[in-house]
């Protein structure tokens, strides 16, 4: 049995911050972060805990590297997610290539 995925409540926190740093940075164009923030209570179980498993593998800092350039394209309003699992599979996506 695998380790219990990332809490949704920390999920829902990442986004929450990036809505936060966009207001912070005064770029309204990247607020919209609270609707992923609202959709990631529908995140499947299964996706959260392929991002636990995924991250573990590659670690933090390799993590982070790979985050930060599709962080500054939500919080610049250049990139539009529909939902917050939309946002995760990108991560995934990117991780996945990563790890080959």
């Amino acid at each position: 049995m695998g380790r219990p995925a990332v809490s949704r409540d920390a999920f829902r926190g990442l986004l929450a911050f990036y809505a936060a740093k966009a207001h912070h940075d005064h770029k309204s164009q990247g607020e919209h972060c609270l609707r992923l923030f609202g959709s990631a209570e529908d995140v499947p179980d299964t996706l959260l805990l392929q991002w636990s498993d995924r991250t573990e593998l590659v670690g933090s800092e390799a993590v982070g590297r790979l985050k930060d350039p599709l962080v500054r394209q939500i919080t610049n309003g250049n990139a539009q997610y529909d939902h917050a699992s939309d946002f995760l599979h990108t991560l995934l996506r990117d991780l996945g290539r990563k790890m080959q």
